[in-house]
C-alpha cells in the first residue's frame, strides 16, 4: 500500500536536486538587488544568508498566487476562495515563473550560504528544474485525465477548522464557481491520453460527486443565511453538471481510444523516466545503478528467507518433503502462515487498535521522541482517492502542523469474498502491523511531524519522496531490531517478504517502464517471486501502469538510510546512540538523504 503524506509529495511539485550539484553551486554571485556593501567577511555572509531567506520567502509566496490549490494543501487557507484554470495560460504562467526564478537561485552565490541554506538553494533549484520539465517534457497534462479533479480542496475546506463554518462554506461558494471552467480547460488541455489514466479519472469521478454531495449536506445545518445557501446550491448543482460532461467526454474518448488503438503508451521510455528519476529521487546513482543494487538486494533476502523457511517447515508443512526449488519451498510457508489474518470486517479496527501499542513499544525502547499533541485519525480512504492504492498517510503541512493527520485505510466491504481473502492474507497477522509501522509509527506519520518542526520551510515543503519512502520502510527495520515481534522467525520472515516488496517495487518499475516488461512477466515476478497474492500482484500491476518512479523511492531511500546510518555508527565509535541519529536525521525535514548526510557531517553536526 501506497503512502500518501499528501501535501509534501505533491505530483507536479519537483523533488530535490542532487548532492553532487546542490552542494557545489559556488562561483554565482547574488542578485545584485540584493549585494550589499560588506565591512568584513562575517557581516558580509550574514547579509547573505538573509538576502536568501528573503529571496526564498518571495519565491514561495509568489508559487501560492500562481497555484492556490497547493497552497491549501500545506496549510494557506487565505488561498481558499481562489481556484487556478488548469488552461494553455496557466500553464505558460507557471512555465515563465519556474524560468523567473530559476534565474534567480541561479544567480547565488553558495559558498556565502550556510551549509544548511546550500541544501535548501539545491531543493529549490531542482524543484524549478523538475516544474519547467513537467510542463515542456513530461506534459503529463496531455495524457492524463486523472490530474484534473477539484476534490482534493472541497475537502480540505470543508473538513479543516482553519475558520468558522460560515467563512469556510462562502470560500467554497467562491471556489466552486470556477469549476465548469476548470473541466472545460481539462478537455481541452488533453490531446491523446492512456487508457489506464482514462480509467482512472472515470472511476474517480463518483467520488468528486460525493463531496460536492457533503458541501451541500454541510451547508443545509449550517447557520449560513438562505440565499447564500441557494448560490451555494446552484453552483454545486454546477459543477456536479461539469463533473458528470466530464466523465461523459472520457466515457466516449476511451471507447474510441480503444476502437481505434491509438491510445498513448502508459509507460515513459528511457529518456523521460531518467530524467523524472533524477528530479524525484535524487539519488547518489542512476535510475539504471538502483535497479542493479536492487537485484543483487533481491538475492539476499531470497537466500535469508530461505533460511527462514527451513527453520519453519516442520512447524507449517509437517512431514511434507521439501522442494528443491527455493521459491516453491519459501513460498509453501508463506503461504501457510498467511492463513492468520484479522477478519474482513475488523480489518480497519484492527489498524486503529494497533496504533497505540506501537507508540509504547516507541517509548519503552526509547528510539524515538514522539509527540502526543499531534492527532492521528484512521479513517477510510475517501472515495475521491481511492483507485490507486490501499493506505496512506494524508499529513498537514507545515503552516497548520497542528490540524489532523489521517491514514486512510480502504476498506475490504465491496470485495468478493475470494478478494477480501486475498487482501487480508498479504495483510495478514505479522504483515498488517509491518504495514502499520510503514504508514504511522514509526513511519510516514511521526516522520511528517517531526518534518513540520524543521527550521527551514523549504525543506518542509518541497520534500524528497525517497527520504520520506525511505524512512518508512527503514522504520520497519529498526522496529524488528528492537525486538519487536519477539525476534520470532515468524515475524523475520513476513519481514523479509515485505522488504522484498520495496525490493520488487523497484525492479517491476524500471523493467515496465524503460524495459518494457509485460504483464504476464509482471505478475508473475510480482506472484510468484515476491510471494504476493494475486489481488495484491494485480493492483500493484495497475498502480505501476498509473504512476512512475515513485515505486522506486521506497527501496533507493532506505538503502541509503541504512548506509547512512552505519556511516554515523563508524565516524561517531561509542558516541553513537540510536535515538540521537533518529532525531537528528528527522530534524532535516524531508531533504533528500544525500544532503542530510553532508548536514549531519559537519562540524558540531549543523542545524537543520
Amino acid at each position: 500500500m501506497q503512502a500518501r503524506p499528501s501535501p509534501i509529495r505533491r505530483p507536479l511539485v519537483g523533488a530535490l536536486l542532487p548532492l553532487a550539484l546542490s552542494l557545489s553551486l559556488a562561483g554565482l554571485a547574488l542578485p545584485p538587488a540584493q549585494a550589499g556593501t560588506a565591512t568584513g567577511p562575517a557581516t558580509s555572509q550574514a547579509r547573505d544568508a538573509q538576502a536568501f531567506e528573503s529571496l526564498s520567502h518571495q519565491y514561495i509566496e509568489a508559487l501560492w498566487r500562481q497555484e492556490p490549490e497547493y497552497a491549501v494543501a500545506v496549510g494557506r487557507y487565505e488561498f481558499a476562495p481562489r481556484a487556478s484554470i488548469p488552461d494553455a495560460a496557466q500553464r505558460e504562467r507557471a512555465q515563465r515563473l519556474a524560468r523567473h526564478w530559476l534565474a534567480r537561485f541561479e544567480g547565488v552565490d553558495a559558498a556565502r550560504l550556510s551549509a544548511a541554506q546550500r541544501t535548501d538553494l539545491g531543493q529549490l533549484l531542482n524543484k524549478l528544474r523538475a516544474d519547467v520539465f513537467a510542463l515542456t517534457e513530461l506534459r503529463e497534462h496531455e495524457w492524463n485525465p486523472s490530474l484534473y479533479n477539484v476534490a482534493g480542496p472541497l475537502d480540505a475546506i470543508l473538513n479543516t477548522d482553519y475558520a468558522p463554518l460560515p467563512q469556510r462554506l462562502r470560500a467554497l461558494t467562491q471556489r466552486l464557481a470556477s469549476v465548469p471552467a476548470y473541466y472545460r480547460a481539462a478537455r481541452a488541455s488533453l490531446g491523446t491520453p492512456t487508457l489506464e489514466h482514462t480509467e482512472l479519472a472515470i472511476a474517480q469521478a463518483p467520488g468528486v460527486l460525493a463531496v460536492l454531495d457533503e458541501v451541500l449536506k454541510v451547508a443545509r445545518s449550517s447557520s449560513l443565511p438562505a440565499a447564500e445557501q441557494r448560490l451555494l446550491r446552484q453552483r454545486v448543482d454546477a459543477a456536479r453538471q461539469a463533473v458528470d460532461g466530464y466523465r461523459a467526454h472520457l466515457q466516449q474518448r476511451l471507447a474510441e481510444l480503444k476502437a481505434s488503438g491509438q491510445a498513448r503508451s502508459f509507460r515513459l521510455g528511457r529518456s523521460l523516466y531518467d530524467t523524472k528519476f533524477r528530479h524525484d529521487i535524487q539519488s547518489a546513482h542512476s535510475a539504471e545503478q538502483v535497479y542493479a543494487k536492487a537485484l543483487a538486494a533481491r538475492e539476499a533476502l531470497l537466500a535469508q528467507m530461505e533460511q527462514l523457511s527451513d527453520q519453519l517447515w516442520t512447524q507449517t508443512q509437517g512431514d511434507t518433503p521439501k522442494p528443491a526449488d527455493r521459491i516453491d519451498k519459501i513460498g509453501r510457508v508463506i503461504a501457510k502462515l498467511s492463513e492468520r489474518h484479522v477478519r474482513r470486517e475488523d480489518f480497519v479496527k484492527e489498524i486503529r487498535a494497533q496504533i497505540p501499542e506501537l507508540e509504547r513499544w516507541i517509548m519503552a525502547h526509547d528510539l524515538l521522541t514522539l509527540d502526543p499533541a499531534k492527532p492521528l485519525v484512521v479513517r477510510e480512504t475517501p472515495v475521491y482517492q481511492r483507485g490507486v492504492a490501499g493506505a496512506g498517510i494524508e499529513a498537514p503541512g507545515p503552516y497548520r502542523p497542528q490540524d489532523r493527520t489521517y491514514y486512510n485505510v480502504t476498506p475490504l466491504d465491496g470485495l468478493s469474498e475470494a478478494d477480501a481473502e486475498s487482501s487480508l492474507r498479504e495483510y495478514n497477522h505479522w504483515i498488517l502491523q509491518i504495514l502499520n509501522i510503514h504508514e504511522a509509527i514509526p513511519g510516514h506519520y511521526t516522520q511528517l511531524v517531526y518534518a513540520n518542526k524543521s527550521p527551514s520551510l523549504v525543506k518542509a515543503l518541497f520534500g524528497n519522496g525517497a527520504m520520506v519512502e525511505g524512512w518508512a520502510v527503514y522504520g520497519e527495520r529498526m522496529m524488528l531490531e528492537s525486538g519487536y515481534g519477539g525476534n520470532s522467525p515468524e515475524m523475520w520472515l513476513m519481514y523479509c517478504k515485505w522488504n522484498l516488496r520495496s525490493v520488487t517495487n523497484t525492479i517491476l518499475d524500471y523493467s515496465v517502464h524503460v524495459l518494457g516488461m509485460q504483464e504476464r512477466e509482471a505478475l508473475d515476478l510480482l506472484s510468484r517471486q515476491a510471494f504476493q497474492t494475486e489481488r495484491e500482484a494485480q493492483e500493484k500491476w495497475r498502480r505501476v501502469q498509473l504512476t512512475s518512479v515513485q515505486l522506486t523511492s521506497y527501496f533507493s531511500g532506505y538503502s541509503e538510510i541504512m548506509e547512512l546510518r552505519e556511516a554515523r555508527r563508524q565516524a561517531l565509535g561509542p558516541a553513537f546512540r540510536l535515538k540521537d541519529f533518529h532525531e537528528q536525521f528527522l530534524s532535516y525535514g524531508n531533504a533528500p538523504v544525500s544532503a542530510i548526510a553532508a548536514l549531519m557531517a559537519q562540524p558540531a553536526t549543523g542545524k537543520p
